[in-house]
């Protein structure tokens, strides 16, 4: 017998998720970002009522004051905040931007903490340093000098605090734009579109409570175990109680299949763990809608054959749309749904015989659901498989998009959107006294064409990496450098502070947890978690400098350099935030008694009408939504045979790289790899640890190719690929996006494969 070909950097993870590995995990990132006698108490006061918010997901707290609430990837996102590193003006002096370009997006942020604002200099091509006063001012020119206030783009990150998002949106509102791409078009847009339509809101509507409650739980297009880990807790707690837990997700992901809660002193003793999945069905990649449609299809059937399946009582009173929505069901073939899905009827079945049989449903999703040509669609399918079994407004029960940084669902509630509803901008004009534009702005796509076609001069990003985070690098990383000015608000240098264009300026700011000191003593900001908890965050390091500033000191010093006569008293503001959450609470009835709500332990719970059976649609009634048809995500040419999804290693937050492992997976040391079904490297006439050019199989991608990857055999869906965020974004053209919500469609990319010429 042959033996298989051995591939560097690959070897097989037996361990379960958590467990062992995880504390290792989290020791190597303390020991090589942060002075030791300072970790301990820094962890403990993670996720603390009188701590800070973990700059990583945005899970929710179980009551907020367990005693430890962080995870692996927590702690790696704490560490790389606190580090001990430091990129001060010497660090730029050494080292020309252009030479910068050629080191990694992890080496670059390894680098530590920037510590002064900095600004580009053409001449050396270096950032030097600049005064704040200066900086600002320079801001300020540039802006007043735009003909027209469109051709500034106002990017968000959802690191921000609602403070600050609110202020940058108060501040790009009065000079006169609605331009406002944001990390959420890139990830979970497809939520914040479809749900409303579904629904009547946005969000998810279960709290974390509910999850002790369900007798079933739906995962489907999400990998927790690296996004979201803290979740593990939870779903080990459903596990352990006998609840079943339905998976649907194209790769064979370890924190699905067996987790060993590192808080547990039994499991961990006897090196053992708790399976997670009862049922794992690897759906194709672009197949999520057609195998939505496979279970629904089956629940009408057997009510149809007089089984009491469905909710007829809840359906009548509380929904439009369903003899449409039942018909379209009806109609759709079985054998296209398994040929679109993957998955057979049989499987299908028996998830639909599950789920008639549970009272109390919650079904979790993340972006394999949403990055898609249709993502919109997919989301609102899993609202009508809710509705069906009237599985809203009772405990256990609701719909759970999950989020990934731990204030992007915050930063839109306060008002980071390009389509502002009437009542927003009149509560803006009665409080502050300015008219704000009605216009729709740019979301991040848009915002990028505007930059690609010349239309957008200016570019100031609230955090985040956002020409490393979009598609299509091969348009976006040239189109940065023809700016008039980028402004960067930013803890650590990314690769988009190298795309220097006419003028670039970097702005250091205050992190999570670090000590924020105003006119009025310590400051606290505040976050809204996945499940709409809104809590305060208090740093308690000492600053990584004392050139710091916090984000809405920033974005106030910004302000008031660009608008000379502002309605807003920017300075009042930021010298006691408490003043910020006064405005927030006269703009937004949600948020009454903002300030005394916030100092309970564990903060509040914003109005999710669902919960109540209140539908904010504008026939007063949650909608059934047909998906019209089920053919896969995109059309694939007649010679690809192959969708490639992108996916995130466990050594990676978004963009950011901690390092090159992918542990869970079984990859260390490296991430040009594609993850192939044996059968599929079969019928390639590939094996594993051969080099291939992947090209995008899509009209006018010619020049959409990734060169020299290396194969590696995975447990992934039959026609089914991945690689890794963002190498892979060169796969993915900048046009190729859902309609309805802008999300690029990151998830399914048709592609077909060739040996790599020998060199």
């Amino acid at each position: 017998m042959t033996k298989p070909r051995e591939v560097p950097g690959i070897k097989p993870y037996t361990s379960p998720a958590g467990g062992w590995g995880a504390l290792g995990a989290t020791a190597k990132a303390v020991r090589e970002q942060m002075e030791l006698s300072e970790t301990p108490l820094l962890l403990y006061r993670t996720n603390k009522p009188a701590g800070f918010d973990c700059p990583g997901c945005a899970w929710p707290d179980k009551e907020h004051s367990s005693t430890f609430q962080f995870c692996e990837n927590g702690a790696k996102a704490v560490t790389w905040e606190a580090t001990k590193k430091r990129v001060p003006p010497s660090f730029f002096a050494a080292n020309t931007v252009t030479s910068l370009r050629e080191r990694s997006d992890h080496d670059l942020e390894n680098e530590g903490r920037l510590t002064h604002p900095m600004a580009y200099d053409t001449a050396s091509d270096s950032y030097q340093p600049i005064s704040w006063d200066a900086a600002f001012a320079r801001i300020g020119t540039a802006l007043r000098a735009l003909p027209d206030p469109n051709q500034a783009e106002f990017y968000t990150s959802g690191r921000a605090s609602n403070e600050a998002a609110f202020l940058y949106q108060i501040f790009a509102r009065e000079y006169g734009t609605n331009n406002f791409p944001d990390c959420s078009n890139m990830c979970h847009e497809a939520t914040s579109v479809g749900l409303p339509h579904a629904i009547g809101i946005g969000k998810g509507t279960v709290s974390l409570d509910d999850f002790d409650h369900c007798d079933l739980l739906i995962s489907i297009g999400h990998n927790p175990g690296t996004n979201h880990p803290r979740m593990m807790g939870t779903l080990h707690e459903i596990s352990r109680r006998g609840a079943p837990i339905i998976v649907f997700n194209p790769l064979r992901e370890r924190a699905l299949e067996r987790f060993a809660d590192p808080q547990n002193a039994v499991e961990m003793a006897r090196f053992s763990s708790t399976q997670i999945a009862s049922s794992y069905y690897q759906v194709k990649v672009g197949g999520d809608a057609a195998a939505l449609k496979g279970i629904m299809k089956a629940l009408v059937t057997a009510d149809d054959a007089g089984e009491p399946v469905l909710d007829h009582l809840f359906i009548a009173k509380h929904t439009n749309g369903f003899a449409a929505f039942a018909d379209d069901l009806r109609a759709t073939p079985w054998h296209a749904i398994e040929i679109a899905s993957g998955l057979g009827r049989d499987a299908l079945e028996a998830v639909a015989a599950a789920y008639a049989k549970s009272k109390a449903t919650i079904v979790t999703y993340g972006m394999g659901i949403t990055q898609h040509l249709r993502g919109t669609g997919n989301v609102q399918q899993i609202a009508n498989l809710l509705l069906m079994r009237g599985n809203f407004g009772k405990p256990g029960a609701g719909i759970c998009p999950l989020r990934g940084h731990s204030n992007v669902q915050g930063d839109r509630t306060v008002g980071i959107t390009e389509k502002p509803n009437e009542a927003l901008l009149v509560g803006i004009e009665r409080h502050f006294g300015f008219r704000p534009p009605r216009a729709h702005g740019h979301d991040a796509v848009a915002a990028m064409q505007a930059i690609i076609e010349g239309r957008s001069k200016i570019l100031i990003c609230l955090g985040g990496n956002l020409a490393v985070a979009l598609p299509d690098p091969a348009q976006c990383l040239p189109a940065m450098r023809k700016l008039d000015l980028a402004v960067h608000i930013a803890t650590k240098l990314n690769r988009s502070h190298l795309l220097v264009g006419r003028d670039s300026i970097l702005l250091p700011c205050l992190g999570r947890t670090e000590r924020d000191i105003q006119e009025t003593g310590p400051q606290s900001v505040t976050v809204e978690d996945s499940m709409s908890m809104v809590h305060a965050s208090t740093g308690k390091l000492t600053p990584a400098s004392d050139h710091l500033r916090s984000e809405p000191a920033i974005i106030a010093g910004i302000a008031e350099a660009s608008l000379p006569d502002s309605k807003v008293d920017w300075r009042y503001l930021i010298a006691d935030y408490d003043r910020i959450r006064d405005a927030i609470e006269a703009i937004y009835p949600d948020f009454h008694d903002y300030n005394a709500r916030i100092a309970v332990p564990g903060g509040f719970r914003l109005s999710l009408p669902p919960t109540e059976l209140v539908w904010t649609t504008p026939s007063g009634k949650a909608e059934f939504i047909c998906f019209d048809g089920i053919e896969e995500d995109v059309p694939m040419s007649a010679d690809a045979h192959l969708r490639l999804t992108t996916i995130r290693s466990h050594d990676q937050y978004n963009t950011t790289i901690y390092g090159q492992d992918d542990r869970y997976r079984g990859v260390f040391g490296r991430r040009d790899v594609l993850f192939m079904n044996r059968e599929d490297l079969a019928a390639q006439n590939l094996l594993p640890g051969d080099l291939v050019d992947i090209q995008t199989a899509l009209p006018g991608s010619a020049g959409n190719r990734l060169e020299r990857v290396t194969v590696i055999e995975y447990d992934i869906a039959r026609g089914s690929v991945a690689a890794y965020f963002p190498e892979a974004n060169c796969l993915i053209p900048l046009s190729h996006h859902d309609a309805d919500s802008g999300t690029p469609s990151y998830k399914s990319i048709p592609v077909t494969l060739s040996p790599s010429p020998k060199i």
